[in-house]
This record gives structure tokens, C-alpha cells and sequence, in this order.
């Protein structure tokens, strides 16, 4: 495995810029997270990801999964499951790059989710 991993490039560009409006993760009507320092990637073809500051997510419903991938962009990415306290448990729902490579290094200390599992919200308008 690569230290630092490929560059991207023409043929793969990713940027990371922040948001720039606040930004609410919520399942159901549950707060998940809300913070106004997320940080939006773009990657190739990829629909833009929505970083949030890992302080700024609801510690109480995050619990650590075993599960890993690897990225030849950004790196190996550690995973969270949401516990929620009615019971649901959303597997795999969260992720973040603890040592991202050097390009994408401002995603440190953030986390994603899966829009699918969450509803996320940047200035109100739902993003997946």
C-alpha cells in the first residue's frame, strides 16, 4: 500500500473546499449533527460529500465498527455505526479518513454519512 497513496489528478480531480452554510444530519427527527465548518469534497464524477467536524456529531450515537476500505485517493477510511436510543442501529452508516493523504488532508477529524442512512441537510435543502 502506498504511503501517499495516487494523486489526483486530470483524470481524477478532488477538491475539498468548506461549505460555507450550515449543514444538519438527522435521522428521522434525531439530530445527528449540525455544524457550520463542514467541508464539501468533490471527487471525479462522484456526487460532492458533505465533511463534518467529528466534535459537531452527537458522541452518544457513534460507536466504532470494525469494518475498513481503502482508498487510493484519500486512504484507509475507519467506519461508525449510529446507535440510535429507539432502537435502531444504522451499520457502517459513518466514515472518516484518520490519516488522509496529503491531498485530501483537510478531511482530517471529519466524518461522512451515507445519504442513503441520513438525511442531510445543507441550508435546509435535503442532499440525499
Amino acid at each position: 500500500m502506498a504511503l501517499h497513496g495516487r494523486n489526483p489528478g486530470e483524470d481524477h480531480p478532488i477538491t475539498v473546499e468548506p461549505t460555507g452554510a450550515p449543514v444538519t444530519v438527522r435521522v428521522g427527527d434525531r439530530v445527528v449533527a449540525r455544524t457550520t465548518t463542514a467541508l464539501t469534497l468533490r471527487e471525479a464524477r462522484y456526487r460532492p460529500v458533505q465533511y463534518v467536524p467529528l466534535a459537531d456529531v452527537d458522541p452518544v450515537l457513534l460507536r466504532r465498527s470494525s469494518s475498513t476500505t481503502y482508498c487510493p485517493f484519500k486512504g484507509t477510511a475507519a467506519y461508525y455505526d449510529l446507535d440510535l436510543p429507539e432502537g435502531e442501529d444504522l451499520a457502517d452508516a459513518v466514515w472518516t479518513y484518520e490519516r488522509p493523504y496529503p491531498g485530501v488532508a483537510a478531511i482530517a477529524d471529519h466524518v461522512a454519512f451515507y445519504p442513503g442512512r441520513v438525511r442531510i441537510e445543507v441550508e435546509g435543502r435535503p442532499e440525499g
